[in-house]
């Protein structure tokens, strides 16, 4: 974990990035934090008859592990997450890894934002 940067401290092309490792664990306790249920994400039965053939992770979820990287990484802690345009271009599964990046591309002084391509 690192302390929070001054956005004087910050440039761009500065990343952080950390894995993240799908589990039946975490898909179950993100179900019950955002109260999606859907069986494509929980139940076994159901999702091998869908398109994907077995179950996938929320991408809601996959998407919320770039607010640690903001909050603990970069800019981090005291940092506020304000937006992000989200594409979901391939599933993820069950036991899959994912990697998540953040590289910062531009920087407003005046408004103390920083802009961040997310990956």
């Amino acid at each position: 974990m690192s302390q929070y940067k001054s956005i004087s401290d910050i440039s761009v092309g500065m990343k952080a990035s950390a894995f993240h490792l799908i589990t039946d664990e975490k898909i179950r306790a993100f179900a019950t934090i955002s109260e999606d249920w859907n069986p494509i994400h929980l139940d076994e039965k159901y999702a091998k008859n869908s398109k994907f053939g077995r179950r996938i992770a929320h991408g809601a979820m996959v998407a919320s592990f770039f607010s640690a990287l903001f909050a603990m990484e970069l800019p981090g802690a005291g940092s506020i997450y304000v937006s992000q345009n989200t594409q979901f271009k391939k599933p993820v599964f069950l036991d899959d890894t994912v990697l998540v990046e953040i590289e910062v591309m531009d920087i407003d002084i005046e408004r103390k934002r920083v802009y961040f391509n997310t990956t």
